[in-house]
């Protein structure tokens, strides 16, 4: 079973390579920042890809599409997203076939409240008693998130800026909403070879089109919010960009790459990337503005 899997997570690398190598870390245009699906069909979500290390003692254990972070320390490790509850099992195969055990998760975080993000915290923390930690702003949106009944466990509440140190790591909590009221992106330093990198696993920055942006030719909070986590974003330090889901880094392109090294010899991280970081943040902003555009004109038309 376990070489079928492995085998069928081949396949998607395949099958999404030749779409991410065409494209490249470049900056979209505006059509392509719109058009663009980070989501992807439903059968890249619930697939293991190839579980990998990305750099120092952080690794990829999400599927296709969904990222899921594993932190790993010798007093035990830290998961970052869930996902759907039906694709825990995936990540708990990609966390055992790196060769760490899924019952020594002490600490679990979440991007924001969505449920392809964050509604399994209940079935990780029945398998392994994690700490459950949320962004406040969050909070109700997580209470309702309840697969089978379930009630979603919160053990810690963060604030805006607040940390989360465990076992010589230290994250820090941003509070970048707009996509969701307590949207988190984290930032932490990992180390690899004696150099500290700083990186940055933005929450989610899209969908600004599912918002009411503008009231009366003014942004709404909703729309400050947008505009002031992007001014956030651009100010923390960033080595290597991450996302709640893998196209938001070019996650699959840079995993050929890091292949490539694995068959032809070594070369430089593919994932150490702080252009690619800034590319991103213009790439979801050409959107935001657009629909911020968008929605003044529509309020002007009604006039």
């Amino acid at each position: 079973m376990r070489t079928e899997r492995l085998l069928l997570s081949f396949l998607v690398v395949v099958l999404f390579s030749t779409q991410v190598c065409a494209q490249g870390m470049r900056a979209l245009t505006l059509k392509e920042s719109l058009e663009r699906d980070v989501n992807g069909p439903r059968e890249f979500a619930d697939k293991q890809f190839p579980p990998h290390k990305i750099i120092g003692n952080l690794y990829y254990v999400g599927t296709g599409t969904l990222s899921s972070f594993l932190i790993t320390t010798p007093q035990g490790h830290i998961l970052i997203n869930s996902t759907y509850e039906r694709t825990v099992p995936v990540v708990r195969d990609s966390v055992q076939d790196l060769g760490f055990r899924f019952e020594d998760i002490k600490i679990l975080l979440g991007s924001h409240a969505h449920g392809d993000h964050m509604e399994g915290d209940a079935l990780v923390k029945q398998l392994t008693g994690a700490m459950v930690i949320a962004m406040d702003k969050d909070v109700p949106a997580l209470e309702k998130m309840r697969p089978g009944g379930k009630p979603h466990p919160i053990d810690r509440v963060l604030r805006p800026g607040d940390e989360v140190a465990f076992a010589g790591m230290t994250l820090v909590a941003h509070h970048t909403p707009g996509h969701t009221d307590g949207n988190t992106s984290w930032a932490f330093q990992v180390q690899e070879d004696g150099k500290p990198y700083n990186v940055v696993i933005v929450g989610a920055m899209g969908g600004p089109d599912r918002y009411k942006l503008v009231e009366n030719g003014q942004l709404t909070q909703v729309g400050k919010d947008y505009a002031a986590s992007y001014k956030l974003l651009r100010s923390l330090p960033c080595d290597v960009v991450l996302g709640s889901h893998a196209k938001m880094y070019n996650m699959h392109e840079k995993y050929a790459a890091l292949s490539m090294q694995m068959a032809n010899g070594p070369g430089p991280n593919p994932f150490i990337d702080p252009k690619g970081y800034l590319i991103e943040l213009e790439n979801t902003e050409k959107e935001y503005l657009y629909w911020v555009e968008e929605q003044k004109k529509a309020e002007a038309a009604k006039k």
